[in-house]
């Protein structure tokens, strides 16, 4: 008779069940713990710094599993797979000890982006944008006007078997019309500029972006995943409430409307300051809003997010990050996860806004699960 393997916490607690339910109401009260650590692991490994024991030589979601926790699972965003007109062509050259130029070149004409790599982070740095003049932008919005989108299953498979019991699948979208010029295509300054400069431009790839995306969503609507993120990372510093209620309140009702039709679960990233955008959480169709980060390291209060969301937006998240680290007593820490509890379950997805920094201790994600696996025994988990 084959020995019986016995099960992880993780696979024990059964995560994938549990966060599904949290999302559609169906889990009786109860909430979950959704720590990210991303942040904290690769700056340690960028840095050539050894992660403290017992997690040396872990994977993340192995680092899930030794800490009892579940895992926010964006690591599902390679199913679908944007595939650009067949005539776009890219070629990348080495400029120099730190920088790479990668030309574009299609039919309508060529964009350049220059990348820079630096000492602080794995990430590169823009030195010349993808779109820095109206010609880029026209070509841009030909790329945009000529993608698809597919599903790559066997990108999901690979996924599911390295994350599937630590949490439902997830996926983020593109960023939305302001937000892709900010992060994605032009930087803040130049884009903000071309909203004024180039604004029937600037409109015309909106409304390719918005087509596009409408193309992801169909693909998105036959697919297995249920939990859906509009990854916009929006800071009211950034996005007055004038360009939020111009184009992007539009673009999100849009896409919730199609795909709630499909009854998936959207939810946005806002995690800079968000005091001013609050005010239209509401309005937007989503589900729930992810990072919103509390003061002393945002701009809101707890209760001010409270007065926002209501009764029937999530909050996912709201533990300040710094709460994590040894500036902070572990009595902060745990009130506040406390404070969340009260304020927000069962409409919570208790997590950190938005990660532990590389500085942060990671045995604290033991102390809120705990706190979180109290109230859930008292509802019968």
């Amino acid at each position: 008779m084959p020995r019986k393997t016995r099960k992880t916490p993780a696979e024990a607690r059964h995560w994938p069940e549990l966060h599904r339910a949290v999302c559609f109401g169906e889990a009786g009260g109860r909430i979950i713990w959704q720590p990210r650590i991303q942040c904290w692991y690769s700056d340690r490994r960028f840095a050539g710094q050894p992660l403290p024991k017992p997690y040396e030589g872990m994977t993340i979601p192995q680092i899930h599993r030794a800490l009892d926790c579940s895992a926010r699972c964006y690591w599902f965003n390679p199913s679908f797979k944007p595939v650009e007109h067949p005539a776009v062509r890219r070629v990348s050259r080495q400029l120099n000890s730190t920088d790479v130029e990668t030309a574009i070149e299609t039919p309508v004409g060529r964009q350049t982006i220059i990348e820079r790599a630096t000492d602080s982070s794995a990430r590169r740095i823009h030195v010349k944008w993808e779109i820095a003049d109206s010609d880029e932008l026209k070509v841009a919005i030909w790329r945009v006007e000529n993608m698809t989108w597919t599903w790559d299953q066997a990108a999901f498979d690979k996924a599911f078997a390295e994350w599937g019991d630590l949490g439902a699948p997830t996926v983020f979208m593109p960023r939305v019309n302001v937000q892709d010029l900010y992060i994605n295509t032009m930087g803040t300054q130049n884009a903000i500029y071309a909203l004024h400069d180039w604004t029937d431009l600037v409109e015309a790839y909106f409304r390719a972006l918005d087509e596009s995306h409408d193309r992801l969503m169909d693909v998105m609507l036959t697919s297995p995943i249920e939990i859906i993120n509009f990854g916009d990372n929006l800071h009211g510093g950034t996005l007055p409430p004038s360009l939020f209620r111009k184009y992007v309140l539009p673009a999100y009702q849009r896409r919730c409307e199609k795909l709630h039709r499909g009854r998936k679960f959207l939810h946005a990233h806002w995690d800079g300051d968000t005091k001013s955008l609050l005010p239209f959480a509401r309005e937007t169709g989503l589900d729930g809003i992810e990072a919103i980060t509390p003061k002393p390291q945002g701009d809101v209060t707890l209760e001010e997010v409270k007065a926002a969301l209501g009764d029937r937006i999530f909050l996912i998240d709201g533990i300040p990050a710094v709460y994590f680290d040894e500036t902070f007593p572990v009595s902060v820490l745990e009130d506040c996860a406390r404070r969340c509890i009260e304020l927000f379950a069962p409409r919570l997805i208790l997590g950190i806004s938005d990660e532990i920094s590389s500085t942060g201790d990671i045995e604290r994600i033991r102390v809120v699960g705990r706190i979180v696996d109290e109230y859930n025994a008292a509802r019968g988990s």
